[in-house]
């Protein structure tokens, strides 16, 4: 490299000195090829062959505070003949921005403060170029300018807070927890970042380790129930922990974790409870509780009862959420019996360490009195359950055993015994009110209920409410009441070819008896049926019997069917029989004695009609029966009369709405020959079918006279219903105008009226009650109007 370069280095180190004076003694250095020639401060000549000086590195302090650029160094070439034909070009990092070079001195200063813990160092290039042709008069050079460490950064801990635990009564120096303090000065420059640690707060507790940062107890025995949190502040200080040096704290939150190291303690020797004697097992009487200054599982307390009169009749178990003793009832309570109970309760930590076992035994005693109190209890049987017997031929009122219950209270009341009509609906027994005796109280029968089981009570008669009870199972004895029969109905046949001594069928029995050594049966036939008898009976001794033939030579001509009597005995006492029939058919059979048919009809009744012809013949009858009646039904509708033939066939009818008439068939609800004639009306002539209205009587009235336009207006009717072509072909009397002359209210038609309607009185409308009461004001308002 044929570059020279003059290095002017402008640092102000602590331990350099004063970079002034640095560059007062070096205040020329010409660099020449082949030779180094300087200038000392005594003046004499220094000659140097080749390049020993050659710079590439320069420092610069950071965190420079000066109001002008800060001098890094200069650059000099010895192409440069000072005669400002050349110029000095820098690059690389920060060239141009950050560093600045004079291109006609080749002096570099800073812009700007530098921060090393942002940027160590920085590379730059320089080079010497001819101004006018713009080439580079020698190869371009590389160089460093590296930033000096100024202590500026105190130290920092990793955390703000620590948060850490130690068990109490920890040995002294057992460690708790580390801190780690950094610092980002330059520690391979000075203790600028060499950090000491030391405990501000905290003593004389714990301690910390000045290099490590490793916090340890300071004091032994520190027990957590006096005081479980403690709170340590830690300073982290660089340059070793001298004066000037920059420092900074965290705080460490300490808790001593707990261990067993304090036995359960009962506040109180004595504890006393009360309980009634009708408390139900299992059921609580008290608590008690051993205080435990441990916490958690140290503190987890097991209760026992380890002595006392009461270590049968009580139990006690621990309540693991709240860590107390529950004692309970272990068996049932009497007063009468006991009234006062002691028990030994033992309260012991369940999770021992043991380290501290010499601290003494971790357990506590306590004595309990219990007194049991007297309650009004009902009546009490001498058994749980009663089993009793008695046998179904028992008469009515047959005792069958007795039941003892008794008061258990010191008054010793009476009791009533009763049976508990639901478990006896049939209500089979009765019980002696007095002495507890049960008897019969009807027929018992062991082949419908074997078994009866019953409650019975026992009632204080002093205090009602008392009421004990008891089952008593009652079985019934069997006697042997039944006579065996056919297990099941037997279809049996016997072939026509059948040969004597054939088995034809096999039966057996049943018996609803139950007897102790079992059924045992007996077959036979009658004495009298013995006598000339078609078939036999032969006893199998197995409870089954063979029905065997006596003879051959069956015919179903002769003789179908069969009825042998068995006489089937039972083996019991008394002895029971009954005389079952077996009906055998006479069949024909192939030669393997395959019954082929049993009918004996069509042999006995060849010329008779079938059962199909039969059939035919009663449908034939049915369907003869129904045409006639089919026929006799349009007769009687041909028979009828319309009532109206013709649209102009009209007539005036009476409507009586208080009474039921019968119909068009009723014929004495008028007369026609009344109409016919109104002057021979009989007055004295009442209906049948409705009762005579005497509420109000009959009004009179004058015979009319005869009236030509009626009789007129008849034949007028009559003649054109004669020529009337399309007329029905049979005769309809049409009577007009003649209605309601026996009616109390009249004819309300004027055809017969002789009298105008001025002349009539309408006076009595008002006396036919409040039915006529609007028809009456209608007419005599016109009779008042009229003669106003």
């Amino acid at each position: 490299m044929r570059t020279c370069l003059l290095i002017v280095l402008w640092a102000c180190l602590s331990q350099l000195g004063d970079a002034k004076a640095l560059f007062e003694r070096t205040t020329d250095v010409v660099v020449k090829e082949g030779m180094v020639v300087g200038r000392g401060d005594d003046g004499w000549a220094l000659k140097r062959s080749k390049r020993g000086w050659m710079w590439n590195q320069f420092f610069l302090l950071e965190e420079y505070t000066g109001s002008d650029y800060q001098y890094v160094g200069k650059l000099h070439s010895d192409q440069d003949k000072g005669d400002g034909t050349l110029k000095y070009v820098l690059s690389g990092d920060g060239a141009g921005s950050l560093f600045l070079i004079d291109e006609n001195s080749g002096d570099i200063h800073a812009t700007k403060r530098l921060d090393r813990e942002e940027k160590a160092y920085y590379t730059l290039r320089a080079q010497a170029v001819n101004k006018r042709t713009g080439r580079p008069v020698e190869p371009e050079s590389q160089f460093v300018i590296k930033i000096h460490d100024i202590n500026d950064n105190e130290p920092k801990f990793t955390k703000d807070t620590y948060i850490a635990s130690v068990p109490e009564m920890s040995d002294v120096g057992t460690p708790v927890v580390q801190v780690t303090a950094t610092d980002d000065d330059d520690a391979t420059y000075g203790n600028s970042a060499r950090v000491v640690y030391s405990i501000l707060q905290g003593q004389p507790y714990f301690s910390v380790e000045p290099d490590t940062g490793i916090i340890r107890t300071a004091l032994a025995n520190m027990n957590r129930e006096n005081k479980e949190k403690y709170q340590v502040v830690i300073q982290a200080k660089d340059m070793a922990g001298q004066i000037g040096g920059l420092s900074g704290t965290a705080t460490v939150n300490i808790t001593l974790t707990d261990v067993n190291d304090n036995p359960p303690r009962f506040p109180q020797g004595t504890y006393q409870f009360s309980t009634p004697e009708s408390t139900e097992v299992g059921s609580p009487v008290g608590r008690i509780k051993a205080n435990d200054a441990d916490v958690g599982e140290n503190a987890e307390v097991k209760y026992n009862i380890i002595g006392g009169d009461g270590v049968d009749m009580f139990d006690i178990m621990t309540d693991k959420d709240i860590q107390e003793g529950v004692i309970t009832v272990k068996r049932p309570l009497d007063y009468e019996r006991k009234k006062i109970y002691t028990i030994k309760v033992q309260a012991e930590n369940t999770h021992l360490d043991p380290r501290f076992l010499l601290l003494g035994p971790f357990k506590d005693t306590a004595t309990v009195k219990i007194t049991v109190e007297d309650v009004d209890e009902p009546p009490v049987f001498e058994r749980a359950s009663y089993i009793m017997e008695v046998k179904e031929d028992a008469s009515i009122g047959t005792l069958i055993g007795s039941v003892i219950a008794a008061d258990p209270d010191a008054t010793k009341s009476l009791v009533r015994y009763s049976i508990d009509r639901l478990t006896d609906l049939d209500r089979m027994f009765n019980i002696h009110s007095g002495n507890g005796s049960i008897v019969t109280f009807k027929h018992l029968d062991r082949e419908s209920f074997p078994w009866h089981n019953i409650t019975v009570t026992a009632t204080e008669i002093n205090n009602p409410k008392q009421v004990g009870r008891v089952p008593v199972y009652i079985r019934i004895l069997d006697i042997n009441d039944n006579a065996p029969e056919f297990a099941t109905f037997y279809e049996t046949f016997v072939c026509e070819n059948a040969k004597a001594g054939q088995r034809i069928q096999t039966v057996s029995a049943v018996d609803n008896d139950d007897p102790i050594g079992g059924h045992k049966f007996f077959f036979s036939l009658p004495a009298e049926a013995s006598v000339n008898a078609n078939f036999t009976v032969r006893d199998n001794k197995d409870n089954t019997a063979g029905i065997l033939t006596r003879r051959s030579g069956f015919s179903r001509l002769e003789r179908s069917t069969y009825l042998v009597p068995v006489v089937i005995s039972d083996g019991g006492y008394p002895m029971q029989s009954s005389t079952s029939t077996l009906t055998i058919l006479v069949c024909t059979c192939d030669r393997e004695g395959n019954m082929q048919s049993c009918n004996a009809e069509p042999l006995i009744l060849p010329a008779g009609l079938s059962t199909g012809a039969l059939i035919a013949i009663l449908l034939c009858i049915i369907i003869l029966l129904i045409i006639v009646m089919l026929f006799a039904a349009l007769r009687r509708q041909k028979k009828k009369e319309p009532l109206i033939i013709s649209k102009e066939d009209v007539r005036d009818n009476i409507v009586s709405y208080n009474d039921e008439g019968g119909g068009e068939e009723d014929t004495q609800a008028f007369d026609i020959g009344t109409l016919r004639n109104p002057e021979a009306i009989d007055d004295n002539k009442l209906r049948r079918d409705i009762i005579p209205e005497t509420l109000f009587p009959s009004r009179r009235t004058a015979p009319t006279r005869d009236n030509a336009d009626v009789r007129d207006f008849i034949n007028q009717r009559l003649q054109e219903n004669d020529t009337d072509p399309t007329a029905p072909p049979y005769d309809s009397l049409a009577t007009y105008a003649y209605e309601g002359n026996g009616s109390i209210a009249e004819s309300l038609s004027s055809l017969e009226s002789a009298t105008t309607e001025g002349d009539q009185d309408y006076n009595y409308l008002s006396e036919w009650g409040p039915r006529f009461k609007k028809l009456a004001d209608m007419y005599g308002g016109e009779d008042s109007d009229k003669d106003s």
